[in-house]
């Protein structure tokens, strides 16, 4: 029987088209009879639902939810959300319609323009008043295409935040937060041209149903020195990402920094960071200069002492030739 209903609605559904010229996509049907409707996003989709008996159905009430409590579209006897009746979903205001023309062919389907990834979901069709009562289950899956989705859907992650972390021998580390998104996203990083950079593990932490996602590369110098850190949801197609372009000091510091390392490896078990390698030098310099001037006060003191002993063992015969002066100095003395 529920074969038979599937078959009949997929009927329908083909000639409600024909008339209309609407192509809203794919609709095939799962083991259970139930229908499901494939459609691009941003395009219109049309959801069937058509009575066996073809009876006319234009006084009749019936009733459009989806994913339970979600009031879609209601008809009671020509009285609908698009004519003033009340408490249709904010989501579908103005976006719903139905085939007045086919009612008294027992179709109550819709269509729904500009299907959004919010659209995805299942949807029933419901005679209450009928005997017996009539439920039909329509599921509508929009292909989506990636794009920023972070004002329109709950979740979607914001734009990552980029810092550099350090910069060492082996290039400039960066880091990339992303902050309470749901659903889960994959975090890459990539470089200017679109190629995916290795990168550590991903830490990934869970608070309030909502994840936060952090990842380190180390890059080197490219042609544009530019990195991004992609965020990607695939199940609400959403991505978004942040850019950072390094300054060509850093990798010439990243060369000092090797250089330094090489030569005192044993200094540090790790990469010294640009103040530490100026204060290095700096301090470098002073122990040289200060070793020069010692050095050149030490020869000083050498030199004056041996004037001083080569003034103590001078023969007395040279005071001979100055007596003058011996006896001067002697007296002095």
């Amino acid at each position: 029987m529920l074969q038979l209903k599937a078959l009949e609605l997929l009927f329908f559904w083909f000639c409600l088209l024909t008339v209309s010229g609407i192509t809203p996509g794919h609709m095939d049907t799962n083991g259970s009879g139930d229908v499901r409707v494939v459609v691009k996003e941003g395009s219109d989709a049309i959801l069937p639902c058509s009575l066996s008996t073809k009876e006319n159905v234009e006084f009749e009430v019936f009733d459009w939810k989806k994913d339970g409590p979600k009031e879609v579209f209601f008809y009671d006897g020509g009285l609908h959300y698009n004519n003033g009746r009340p408490g249709q979903d904010q989501q579908f205001k103005g976006r719903v319609s139905h085939f007045q023309e086919e009612l008294k062919y027992g179709n109550a389907s819709i269509i729904i323009r500009n299907t959004k990834v919010t659209d995805r979901g299942d949807y029933t069709c419901d005679f209450p008043h009928l005997q017996p009562r009539q439920i039909f289950n329509i599921q509508l899956l929009v292909d989506l295409t990636f794009r920023n989705r972070l004002n329109e859907i709950t979740g979607a992650a914001a734009e990552p935040s980029i810092t550099i972390v350090d910069v060492t021998e082996f290039g400039v580390l960066l880091h990339c937060d992303v902050r309470g998104a749901f659903p889960k996203p994959t975090v890459e990083w990539q470089d200017g041209a679109g190629n995916k950079l290795t990168a550590e593990e991903t830490q990934v932490s869970e608070r309030g149903g909502h994840f936060y996602i952090t990842l380190q590369t180390t890059v080197t110098k490219t042609e544009t020195n530019r990195f991004h850190c992609v965020v990607q949801q695939d199940d609400i197609g959403h991505i978004i990402s942040s850019n950072i372009v390094l300054p060509e000091k850093l990798f010439e510091d990243t060369y000092s920094k090797g250089v330094v390392a090489g030569l005192f490896g044993g200094f540090s078990s790790g990469a010294l960071t640009v103040g530490a390698v100026l204060v290095l030098l700096v301090a470098t310099k002073i122990i040289t200069v200060l070793c020069n001037k010692g050095a050149a006060k030490q020869k000083n003191r050498k030199k004056n002492k041996r004037e001083e002993e080569s003034n103590l063992q001078a023969p007395l015969g040279s005071c001979a030739q100055e007596n003058g002066f011996c006896r001067a100095h002697s007296e002095e003395v």
